[in-house]
């Protein structure tokens, strides 16, 4: 155990020193503003990641303390992962290979660089399989309430581990390994899953359940469709075509393995309802630790010669070292855009999951940029109005990116609140603003709806290495309502 500990802080300490790079991402600015109105839920996740995430700002604006927990989390899996081929019988090289494999597939590393929901399940869906692994290995049946615990947290996080646990009931189900449900605690480890879950769970249906609105609206025009051969391949290439293979590998030696077969049900189904569902191409990816756990012990064991086992780890360092600059930020701006540019314009390749165009530099990075520039402007455009007006009027984002980037850097300029029809700040409302005079960044309240008389163009924020739909961002100042801002609020919804 003590080798899982050392390797799992240094994968900890890697992502400390290189994730705080470029910037805050979009969704960690609204989760740190979702998360300073604490709730049961919100209208596009559950309450846990941003609750973490605004409770690493509390001693002030820190990248660093925002990273860090995502970076716990990547080492977290680490140690699960080698402890899961530890419980399979690997030695230290079965479970020092797995452990560089998890920490170097791409869409693993990504989970552990930025603030999001699948950092929770890098950690604990590997987990929720080693306990079930555990159990049937005739440990006590009292870990069942481990299971429901990480399963319950999960959902706290991210919806998806429904699928998960779904997938790992249907392939203990269809197994031997079903003897293992026969026993009060499996029924106990449920209840504690489903209490756990239930307090966000009520809050979706009082609330209309607004994650069922936005996925049904996602799944028309902002998601890529994929057909079930083309979401395989992105799932190869998330995972890196060089790498892949290992857990490839880990899942056909499960399947053909009677005390993992399981596993490579769990890990067939769980991808067959991502592809049916037509979810994003990383919604199943927080289960790879576990077939990369198989598929690195059976390496290990068929690579017995020394000379053999430091050419697969260096192949492996090798093979991963091409990926990693664009799920971590290491490299210099201008370089980022090179090596972005030669990927797509030389070889073609992409993993984007949604429809938007696309700028110089990957979703990911580019909505790490910008933001401080935005809140500046839009906070000196407040400040140049006359006071009657400042006194009176509220800002409008089209989106909960420009707001909680406008919100989150107001750093004492003492703006009133932010609003928007996106997401979750729909169901915040108008707060108290009733809309006479506004500040609308990107016009979708004002100037592009008619909603208000006079909409007078104030200035316009550029930013080319953002998403191009943030460059060129026209900020109106709106005058004479048509309606109270109360009346128009409901025609201003936007779960997508």
């Amino acid at each position: 155990m003590r080798l899982a500990w050392v390797v799992a802080g240094a994968t900890f300490l890697a992502h400390l020193i290189a994730n705080p790079h470029y910037g805050f991402f979009r969704d960690e600015l609204y989760f740190i503003i979702c998360g300073r109105h604490p709730d049961w839920g919100y209208v596009d996740q559950p309450p846990l990641v941003p609750l973490i995430a605004a409770g690493s700002q509390i001693f002030g604006i820190s990248l660093v303390a925002l990273r860090a927990t995502a970076a716990l989390c990547a080492g977290a899996s680490v140690f699960v992962t080698m402890r899961f081929v530890a419980q399979l019988g690997g030695g230290r090289f079965a479970q020092i290979f797995a452990a560089l494999v998890a920490a170097l597939t791409p869409v693993l590393v990504a989970f552990g660089t930025q603030v999001g929901p699948d950092m929770i399940g890098l950690w604990l869906w590997p987990l929720t399989a080693l306990y079930v692994l555990r159990i049937i290995d005739g440990a006590t049946p009292r870990l069942w309430l481990a299971v429901g615990a990480c399963i319950g947290f999960s959902f706290e996080a991210k919806y998806s581990v429904v699928f998960f646990a779904l997938a790992m009931l249907v392939g203990l189900l269809a197994t031997g390994q079903r003897r293992i449900l026969a026993t009060p605690w499996f029924f106990y480890g449920s209840a504690l899953a489903i209490a756990i879950a239930l307090p966000n769970a009520i809050w979706q249906i009082a609330h209309s359940l607004p994650m069922l609105q936005l996925l049904l609206a996602a799944r028309h025009g902002k998601n890529v469709a994929l057909s079930p051969l083309g979401f395989i391949a992105q799932e190869i290439l998330i995972t890196n075509p060089f790498l892949a293979w290992i857990w490839v590998v880990g899942t056909i030696v499960a399947l053909r393995d009677a005390r993992l077969r399981w596993i490579g049900i769990a890990v067939l189904v769980l991808l067959a309802e991502m592809i049916a569902l037509r979810g994003k191409n990383y919604y199943p990816a927080d289960v790879f630790p576990i077939p990369i756990a198989v598929g690195a012990l059976a390496m290990a064991r068929s690579v017995t010669m020394r000379w053999g086992r430091f050419a697969l780890a260096g192949a492996t360092l090798l093979a991963a070292s091409w990926l990693i600059p664009f799920t971590v930020p290491l490299l210099p701006t201008p370089a980022i855009v090179a090596y972005t540019s030669f990927f797509r314009h030389t070889l073609h390749l992409s993993a984007e999951s949604e429809q938007h165009r696309q700028g110089p530099l990957g979703q990911d990075f580019a909505d790490m940029h910008g933001w401080p520039r935005l809140a500046a402007l839009v906070a000196r455009l407040y400040r140049a109005l006359p006071p009657p007006e400042r006194a009176r009027a509220a800002i409008f984002a089209s989106n909960y990116g420009e707001a909680s980037a406008i919100a989150f850097f107001d750093a004492g300029q003492r703006l009133p609140p932010v609003l928007s029809g996106h997401n979750q700040y729909w169901l915040w409302g108008p707060r108290g603003s009733d809309g006479s005079v506004l500040i609308d960044v990107n016009g979708r309240c004002g100037a592009a709806s008619h909603f208000y008389a006079h909409a007078r163009l104030l200035a316009r924020f550029s930013d080319p290495l953002g998403m191009p739909y943030e460059d060129g961002l026209p900020i109106y100042l709106c005058r004479g309502p048509r309606e109270p801002l109360a009346r128009i609020w409901p025609k201003l919804k936007n779960y997508s």
